[in-house]
């Protein structure tokens, strides 16, 4: 009998493997960081084979580590960094690097798409703005500028995928995608569940570009690249997966990822809720049915203290952020606006620049670091306003996760600003956890005694449970 999940987490700054016991318990994980590429400002790229080559190193490390073979492997869960783009011919060559989620060289685009009268048609078929974030504008561009990209694409000799679709493809030969990843795309009906054809004219893409949208849970295929044949049989978007992972299995329930970027989802289960500052997305599609959420994203929240880390030099290490920003009781007035890459929700500005405010003689590193924190979470809470705001229901609770979730300081300003609690599970990255069972999950948020200061942050035992349910599901579709 097989003992083992594989969770492969695709970021946006690194690959990672975790290989999960039969009790939903992390027993070994391998992370490789790639290269960020910036060819000018406001263009963000990622090499395609690096990804795909760290990916499937720390697949094979953690198998490794765990002295696991494919056949104590059940099956292989995919969650990724989601409107990242890319293209690839027929033998699995990308044509160009991929344009991450974080690039705005599409921004001219969008607006004349907008100038056209058309982000009413994208909004009320996508649940998403016209925004260079989305993949659709990207995919239109890799169309235009990389040499004989567009007739090779209307000969159906390229295909298209979220970062999900390349790993797949890779792995089992298979072009497809899920619904929670198809529904970044600025080219999926999330309501009728199918490519768009007015939105694919719109943009100029062809239709064989695009990969098969299957359920998140159920199998995508098999790959051998790890000694035997293991099945690829769950599938999410990093931030829906982490809804999950979080068990916000009711309307109403939250969480907030705190990577990269910022990330607050709430399940809306099957409501259209009509938003002007925030998009509607598909949270899951699993058997029993989709389930959708009110998304807010914000682009810059770890990536903030990278830059602390890598372009002033200000911390050595990304978990020196909290100790600094610690040593002083307040940001002595600093203010920073992070908005390196444009902002996203609730403001949606991709000309927008970063900066800071209320510099004085007397501001030092410490304050520096304070403020790029405390900047997380007053983004956070703008984006919280706004999903209370749109759904009607006002947060008593709010789920967290991601890296800089382990910053205490932070959390705790974040409980303050907001005057919520706020939950965090004994393992914080639960968008690889999202392959596990519901059980499991929420067990992860029963609550032990933490500090509070007007509303505080709480944690939980390790989580447990049984074989996940996502890939069980996808295991015994392909037993019928």
């Amino acid at each position: 009998m097989a003992d083992f999940v594989l969770a492969l987490d695709q970021g946006t700054s690194s690959s990672r493997a975790i290989l999960f016991d039969r009790a939903g318990a992390p027993v070994a994980a391998a992370q490789e960081p790639f290269q960020q590429i910036y060819p000018q400002p406001g263009w963000v790229e990622h090499d395609p084979e690096e990804i795909w080559r760290t990916q499937i190193e720390t697949a094979r490390q953690a198998m490794a580590q765990a002295n696991a073979s494919p056949g104590d492997v059940a099956a292989i869960g995919i969650t990724n960094q989601r409107e990242t783009t890319l293209i690839w011919d027929r033998e699995g060559r990308p044509i160009a690097n991929a344009i991450v989620w974080q690039d705005r060289r599409t921004a001219g685009t969008c607006e004349e798409l907008r100038a056209r009268g058309l982000e009413p048609l994208f909004r009320e078929r996508t649940g998403l703005l016209l925004d260079p974030y989305f993949s659709g504008t990207k995919v239109k561009w890799l169309l235009d500028s990389v040499p004989d990209a567009r007739p090779r694409a209307e000969r159906g000799e390229l295909m298209f995928g979220t970062v999900d679709s390349w790993l797949i493809y890779r792995l089992t030969g298979a072009h497809a995608t899920d619904y929670s990843n198809a529904s970044r795309t600025l080219m999926y009906d999330i309501f009728q569940r199918r490519w768009d054809g007015d939105l694919l004219e719109a943009l100029d893409v062809p239709p064989s570009l695009l990969p098969e949208v299957r359920p998140s849970s159920g199998v995508f295929g098999e790959t051998a690249l790890l000694g035997g044949a293991i099945p690829v049989a769950g599938v999410a978007g990093d931030q829906q997966a982490a809804l999950f992972g979080q068990a916000c299995f009711s309307p109403g329930m939250a969480k907030n990822t705190y990577g990269t970027g910022a990330f607050l989802l709430m399940n809306i289960g099957e409501r259209r809720v009509a938003s002007q500052s925030l998009v509607t997305t598909i949270a899951w599609g699993l058997p029993e049915g989709v389930t959708y959420a009110l998304e807010g994203s914000i682009f810059i929240a770890g990536a903030a203290v990278q830059w602390l880390r890598d372009e002033l030099g200000i911390i050595a290490t990304a978990a020196e952020s909290e100790s600094l920003a610690a040593s002083v009781p307040d940001s002595n007035g600093v203010y920073l606006v992070p908005a390196f890459v444009g902002l996203g929700a609730p403001h949606w500005d991709p000309h927008a620049r970063g900066a800071i405010f209320g510099l004085s003689r007397g501001a030092s590193k410490a304050h520096v670091t304070r403020a790029v924190l405390e900047a997380i979470a007053f983004q956070s809470r703008d984006v919280i306003e706004a999903v209370e705001a749109d759904s009607g229901v006002k947060l008593d609770e709010l789920r967290v996760d991601g890296g800089a979730a382990a910053n205490d300081l932070l959390m705790q300003f974040q409980a303050d600003v907001l005057n919520v609690e706020i939950s965090r599970p004994a393992i914080i990255e639960t968008t690889a956890v999202s392959h596990t069972t519901a059980p499991q999950a929420a067990a992860s948020h029963k609550p032990t005694a933490a500090t509070r200061s007007r509303a505080g942050v709480i944690g939980g035992p390790p989580s447990r449970g049984a074989l996940p349910r996502w890939l069980v599901a996808g295991l015994r579709s392909r037993a019928r």
